[in-house]
């Protein structure tokens, strides 16, 4: 019997491309154009790929420094020099817009007695601005960092930290994540999952499968009946 529903937070929650998108649109985001897509797409990766990266080297920087060299990166690999460019693409990746669903979503869930937390990348800091900012943070019954291990998802112990804190077992646990390699860490680790797969992709080949895949946030509900 699941009493315990986990997000992820980048990808899942809030979306990740809306930080480009909004400064391509904003006075002095001319710049950007219409390559703000791939910038978002190639910030996303790169911050990903320094996440592991660091992990396997056992070199941890917290989430807000890995985000802004995978931004330094990106802008370098773009030709965009702009300072203030810069500056304002970290500001509004700590206030990145919740998916149109997300709020109404949670507020079942939390209303039909599940508790809710979040098990992220980012630190609390991070975490708790863009939460505050999407009007969700009384929404959840923890907010988890990695802060506290100082390594980044998919490593196994991670996923620990949901019964350390709320006391549920992997099998009262559904994890819900956009990021497939996410789903394959959280379900080796014992938790049920749910692949939030928006662009209908293939499913990653890792030995550890989502136990469902729907498009979007709202679909949670009947898997919960």
């Amino acid at each position: 019997m699941i009493t315990t529903v986990v997000f992820d937070a980048y990808g899942t929650l809030f979306d990740v491309t809306s930080a480009a998108r909004r400064a391509a649109a904003e006075p002095g985001g001319e710049a950007l154009g219409d390559a703000w897509p791939r910038l978002a797409a190639d910030w996303r990766r790169k911050q990903l790929e320094y996440t592991w990266l660091r992990t396997l080297i056992g070199d941890y920087a917290d989430f807000a420094t890995v985000t802004a060299d995978a931004l330094d990166w990106v802008l370098d690999a773009h030709d965009l020099t702009d300072p203030a460019l810069r500056t304002r693409l970290l500001g509004l990746f700590d206030t990145l817009l919740a998916f149109p669903e997300a709020p109404e979503v949670l507020s079942n869930l939390k209303a039909s007695g599940y508790k809710l937390a979040i098990l992220s990348n980012g630190t609390p800091a991070m975490l708790a601005q863009a939460c505050t900012a999407a009007g969700i943070a009384d929404r959840f019954d923890a907010v988890l960092s990695v802060e506290s291990v100082r390594q980044y998802k998919p490593v196994h112990h991670i996923y620990a930290l949901v019964e350390a804190r709320l006391g549920a077992k992997p099998a009262q646990t559904l994890f819900v994540s956009a990021n497939g390699w996410d789903i394959a860490g959280a379900a080796h680790f014992g938790l049920w999952t749910a692949w939030v797969n928006r662009d209908a992709a293939p499913v990653d080949r890792l030995p550890q499968r989502p136990a469902h895949i729907v498009p979007d946030l709202t679909h949670l509900a009947r898997l919960l009946q």
